[in-house]
């Protein structure tokens, strides 16, 4: 007979939404400050850090987003900070300038039917690159695609550089003499896949493709080197991803990377003798140095975990680092390239609850249907008892084009403290395991991915300490789409489950989204016609009937990636079949919010109805 125990918690829900968290630090031209948004006072503000005195400062004063899905960039004078801000997390972001040592904000855009992204003001301070879908003049009349424009910091011009009808995925950054700025485009209707670099002009002339090293590969362009002649580049065209840099002049690439490893060039050092990449191993994140000179590798020595940014200060002689582990909320770091040793500038609080509530996750692997071996972060409480049954969940991540990292993660903490195992499984379709298997989904999101998700349960099934009648699947975005999927296509696995912001019918995603979202769509599922049959059997909407499990669905109202009407049909359409909600499903719409948020009291709210759910179904 199954051991069923009640657990008493030790991490109180709201105190661990409400621990002050800080977002996207961003090192001054300088290199004397540091500025990110951090959420000390209950509301994400804009903050600047003295590296030398360690001295913060607030900045702003509730001008700045409270859902953060774009982000800041300094004036080469360091006298001002260009950001984005939307409404209610619509993300149709205007842009602003702040000027840092008062405080002043100004409105530079307003463009209501346009999200707009600040990438880096040019050396002069004259113009600022900007990625968005504004409409082009030479076609007013045509849904706007992300291209990449530019604008006077004083919003008196906005001038479209390029436009294409595919996005321009990323780019924008200025070599150091001004000449040329660079970007990531894919001007090859024939494979959706393919990325390529290019170079323009300032004035919009003199656009040239620089780095292609295959059809249907994703190359990217990364920052700039000093003698503005050398890129740092990335490139999946060997199977991984693999940094390099690139002479523009001649074309050549110099590999880094050794083989078989997972890689991505992020900047050179202000000098130019270090190229910083980031190495993706086993779910782990690990800044790596290049020297250029002589391509010789050097690791960082910090003990395993999620470790992001690796921007340059002090005359090239410290990192800045974003540093985590499973068990250790997010610090801000100063390594010490000389010493190879590193100091906190900004540690992570925890409150009333003691970090050893906290438990280290397992990178285990588990086996598919068709005999696929697939990889996952393990969570499970400590202390078992002999003989105990565990609930347990499949945590599903958003994308598909994402990955679950041994960073720290509030949630599954959370849930293993109340006593559930959480199993997240990085399915076919998830980076940082070759590209293979990040594209083993396309045209197959509910297909092999599916099996993948059914397999995780049937793993947690094998744990002698879970229950497998008790089993829960939950997602966000990808993860809700896969959540609705499984509930309806694998329904006797599921004791309940949980969609936020989740997709229940492709071809109304389709007719509803941004330019840049079709694309995506067309990348990973085909065409909306010629693809008819495949888009209708994985829409969980056609399959609704199939349901058993109890379901809770939540969406933001102002979510334009997924929007509200994906689930407000799926309920619609549980009431026509004759479920109750209230008995059979939960619906909850938050009437603030898009595609989730980083904001204290609406994540005390979400984290909330999903832990006040669970609760009552197991």
């Amino acid at each position: 007979m199954a051991v069923v125990t009640r657990r008493h918690p030790r991490i109180p829900l709201a105190e661990l939404c409400s621990l002050p968290s800080f977002y996207l630090p961003v090192v001054s031209w300088k290199g004397d400050r540091v500025a990110f948004y951090w959420d000390k006072t209950g509301r994400i503000e804009l903050y600047v850090m003295d590296l030398s005195t360690r001295e913060v400062r607030q900045v702003s004063h509730g001008e700045v987003p409270r859902a953060l899905r774009t982000g800041f960039t300094w004036s080469r004078d360091d006298r001002f900070i260009a950001f984005g801000k939307d409404a209610a997390g619509n993300e149709q972001h205007d842009l602003y300038t702040i000027e840092v040592a008062s405080g002043a904000v100004r409105q530079i855009s307003s463009d209501p039917a346009a999200e707009e992204h600040a990438v880096e003001w040019s050396p002069d301070d004259e113009w600022m690159t900007v990625l968005t879908n504004k409409r082009h003049p030479s076609a007013p009349d045509r849904p706007g695609q992300i291209n990449l424009w530019k604008i006077r910091p004083d919003g008196s011009d906005y001038v479209p550089l390029t436009s294409y009808p595919f996005p321009v995925w990323s780019g924008g950054q200025w070599s150091d003499d001004g000449k040329l700025i660079s970007f990531t485009v894919n001007d090859d209707p024939g494979h959706l896949k393919n990325r390529d670099g290019y170079v323009i002009r300032p004035d919009g002339t003199g656009v040239r493709k620089v780095f292609s090293v295959k059809a249907g590969s994703q190359d990217l362009m990364g920052g700039w080197h000093p003698d503005s002649r050398r890129v740092a580049v990335t490139s999946d065209a060997s199977g991984q991803n693999r940094a390099g840099i690139l002479d523009i002049e001649t074309g050549d690439v110099r590999w880094l990377t050794p083989e078989g490893v997972e890689e991505h060039a992020l900047r050179f050092s202000k000098r130019g003798r270090w190229l910083a990449a980031f190495r993706n191993k086993d779910s782990e994140i690990r800044p790596i140095l290049y020297d250029v000179q002589t391509g010789t590798a050097r690791e960082l020595a910090l003990p395993a975990g999620l470790a992001l940014g690796a921007q340059f200060f002090d005359d090239d002689q410290r990192l800045l680092v974003q540093y985590a582990t499973d068990t250790a909320r997010t610090s801000l770091i100063s390594y010490d390239l000389e010493r190879d040793t590193y100091e906190t500038l900004l540690a992570p609080e925890y409150g009333t609850i003691a970090p050893d509530a906290f438990v280290k996750s397992e990178h285990v692997w588990y086996t598919s249907s068709d005999g696929r071996r697939i990889p996952a972060l393990l969570y499970r409480p400590r202390d078992i008892a002999r003989g105990e049954k565990l609930p347990a969940l499949v945590h599903v991540h958003g994308g598909p084009t994402g990955q679950w990292f041994r960073g720290f993660d509030p949630f599954a903490q959370f849930l293993v403290d109340r006593g559930l195992v959480v199993l997240e499984p990085n399915i076919r379709g998830s980076t940082g395991y070759g590209v293979e298997f990040r594209d083993a989904a396309i045209k197959d999101w509910g297909g092999a991915d599916l099996e993948d998700v059914a397999a995780g349960a049937e793993y947690l099934k094998s744990l002698d300490y879970v229950d497998p009648e008790r089993l829960v699947v939950f997602g966000g975005s990808y993860g809700g789409y896969m959540t609705l999927i499984a509930a309806t296509k694998k329904p006797e696995l599921w004791r309940a489950a949980v969609s936020w912001v989740g997709i229940s019918d492709l071809h109304l995603m389709w007719e509803e989204s941004k330019e840049h979202f079709r694309y995506f769509l067309r990348e990973q599922m085909g065409d909306p016609e010629q693809d008819r049959a495949l888009w209708r059997d994985r829409s969980a909407i056609e399959f609704a009937d199939r349901l058993q499990a109890k379901l809770l669905i939540v969406h933001g109202v102002n979510d334009p990636r997924c929007p509200i009407s994906q689930s407000r049909l799926f309920r619609d359409r549980l009431l026509a079949l004759g479920k109750r909600e209230g008995q059979d499903f939960e619906y909850v719409e938050l009437t603030d919010e898009g595609h989730g948020s980083a904001d204290i009291q609406q994540r005390i709210r979400t984290f909330t109805t999903l832990a006040d759910y669970l609760e009552r179904m197991l």
